[in-house]
């Protein structure tokens, strides 16, 4: 008791707090301004996308798709030395930077003296100058970043034949670069070689898509592709062995045969159809749309057979609204008006080159037809109205 009357007996005694006196003490802040004025500004959060148009010079688009693989990117200050590293090179703004991030986006976050300093050295000890290698860069991609890259590079050179070539290759087939030579690359060059197939023969005759292909896909994929190419009588050794089995290759065995079967609605013998493929196998990727338009005006308008058409298949990949038709209409107007003088076949005159047709169907008549020149070349447009205005000369 005696405890709790001291105990009120000094808090009666304590002198209370002096309060502000107005003019003198301020007001207490409030908390939210005190912090609003003393918390350091955050900065402003990097714009990949941005950073990916204004700086690398990509497309908007180009920049969406890269910015998926930069998520991480949080400074400018990785990618710019990278971006220093590679005009240092060679590589051209914008373009050919464009090209190369637009390729590899994570190449902007590569380490610059580990990564891409190292790989130029390792290229220049191949022999390829700073030009050369910037030149292999946007074509490489991700695999210019890759410890084996001047492994592989040096691996594919004598099978090309030239830098030249590998560049050629690599527009049409970047897998070349990261494809396993062990498992992949050297089982296949050794089997084309089995069937005849010498793969420098192929870069420098037919380097295209499906070809540079062939030496990239699974070993079981390239055994099954040639075994498909023997069964539509195309023996290995053949000299267009290699054109029908680029073809073939990345056809399934339904869409072969259902283009079988539109050549014989048409009219078409199993050997006719046959020897389309072995001459030209490229008549197989076109649409059925355009097989079927083409045959029927090369057989109802010009007059042809399905044994002359299936001797020059070439004909079925020509283009019928810019090539056979108007050359088809040109011809009519000139024998219409007693100037065709010519015993050329079909053929000849639909494989012509377009200069040389011009120059010897187009240019001798022209100041003898008012408008002959003008309604041709509006023909090859494709329009109807260039056709109509040709036919009515």
């Amino acid at each position: 008791m005696i405890r709790l009357r001291e105990r009120i007996l000094s808090l009666l005694l304590q002198p209370a707090s002096p309060r502000p006196i107005a003019g003198i003490f301020p007001p207490p802040c409030p908390l939210r301004r005190l912090l609003s004025t003393t918390a350091p500004v955050s900065p402003k959060p990097f714009a990949v996308d941005e950073y990916l148009v204004a700086t690398c010079g990509l497309t908007r688009a180009q920049a969406a798709k890269a910015s998926e693989k930069l998520s991480n990117l949080r400074s400018p200050s990785n990618p710019d030395a990278v971006l220093a590293f590679l005009s240092d090179l060679g590589l051209s703004r914008p373009d050919g930077i464009a090209a190369a991030v637009a390729a590899d986006p994570r190449l902007l976050c590569a380490d610059v003296g580990s990564s891409l300093a190292r790989r130029v050295d390792e290229l220049g000890g191949l022999g390829l100058s700073r030009s050369q290698i910037a030149r292999l860069l946007p074509l490489a991609g991700r695999c210019f970043r890759s410890s084996s890259l001047a492994t592989r590079l040096a691996f594919w050179h004598p099978v090309f034949g030239s830098f030249e070539n590998i560049l050629k290759a690599l527009k049409m087939n970047a897998a070349l670069l990261g494809s396993d030579l062990d498992k992949v690359a050297k089982p296949n060059l050794a089997f084309l070689a089995q069937c005849g197939i010498n793969a420098s023969d192929v870069t420098r005759t037919t380097l295209s898509l499906y070809s540079c292909r062939l030496f990239t896909v699974n070993p079981r994929f390239l055994q099954d592709a040639v075994a498909r190419v023997e069964e539509l009588g195309v023996a290995r050794g053949w000299r267009t062995f290699h054109r029908v089995l680029s073809t073939v290759a990345f056809l399934s065995r339904e869409t072969i045969a259902s283009k079988m079967q539109l050549l014989d609605d048409l009219g078409f013998s199993h050997d006719d159809f046959l020897v389309i493929v072995r001459r030209a196998p490229q008549v197989l990727r076109l649409s059925d749309g355009r097989i079927r338009r083409s045959v029927e005006f090369l057989i109802r308008d010009v007059g042809l057979e399905q044994c002359y058409i299936a001797q020059r298949p070439t004909l079925l990949a020509y283009s019928l609204e810019r090539r056979l038709l108007p050359r088809h209409c040109l011809l009519k107007v000139l024998k219409a008006k007693g100037l065709l003088n010519c015993d050329l076949s079909y053929y000849c005159i639909a494989a012509m080159s377009e200069d040389k047709f011009v120059q010897r169907f187009v240019d001798p008549f022209k100041d003898k037809i008012q408008g002959l020149a003008d309604a041709y070349t509006s023909s090859c447009s494709g329009e109807a109205n260039g056709v109509r205005s040709l036919v009515c000369l």
